[in-house]
């Protein structure tokens, strides 16, 4: 091969390898499909959201915030489904057992299952991760038994 055919060949090569790069589309990670699955959580887009949290969890099954996030969107479709959002919590305390979000969420679905007692548990198991007066998670899971109690 001269010379000029190498360089030929090289541009070539470069020619189509940019081509190729330019039609690669890389996939959001598991922390931006975390992100873009909050924001149809906050548009209440459940399809969406269940959508981009099941491709993080394929990529992160581990990852007990995308478990809760499932388990969350579960609970709050117009038409719920309390046993898979039991399952994803329970996955996510499993992962993590001190995760505030988890337990905040599975406590205000055992609510909805008229179960106080065992939203109690997890406020208990709250108060021992975070206390009781600057923690978010803990204030939520109060007021919600409160109110619960009030109507019940």
């Amino acid at each position: 091969m001269t010379i000029k055919q190498i360089l030929i060949a090289s541009i070539a090569a470069c020619a189509v390898g940019s081509l190729q790069a330019a039609d690669t589309v890389t996939e959001p990670s598991a922390n931006e499909r975390l992100a873009l699955a909050r924001k149809a959580i906050d548009a209440k887009d459940w399809n969406r959201a269940q959508f981009e949290l099941n491709k993080a969890a394929r990529e992160e099954p581990r990852n007990a915030d995308v478990q809760t996030l499932l388990g969350y969107t579960w609970r709050k479709r117009p038409s719920p489904d309390l046993g898979k959002a039991f399952d994803y919590y329970n996955t996510a305390l499993k992962l993590n057992p001190n995760h505030k979000g988890a337990h905040e969420y599975i406590g205000e679905a055992y609510l909805m299952d008229k179960k106080p007692q065992e939203a109690e548990r997890h406020l208990a198991q709250l108060e021992t991760i975070c206390g009781n007066k600057t923690c978010e998670e803990y204030q939520d899971l109060f007021k919600s038994i409160a109110d619960y109690k009030a109507k019940n």
